[in-house]
């Protein structure tokens, strides 16, 4: 991911057809398309977990 927030972290898969087949989606940062299964998903960086 990278450091700056005005880019897109890139998904590999899509976690729901595992296809690579992924384009940037809508006027939002973090949604994404698959064209391989026609659906539309978010994602976002929810925070750092403490180490025990």
């Amino acid at each position: 991911m990278s450091a700056s927030s005005s880019e897109r972290a890139v998904p590999y898969y899509c976690p729901f057809c595992a296809s690579e087949d992924l384009w940037p989606a809508g006027e939002k940062h973090g949604e994404w398309e698959c064209r391989s299964c026609t659906r539309a998903f978010g994602l976002r960086f929810v925070g750092l977990v403490a180490r025990s």
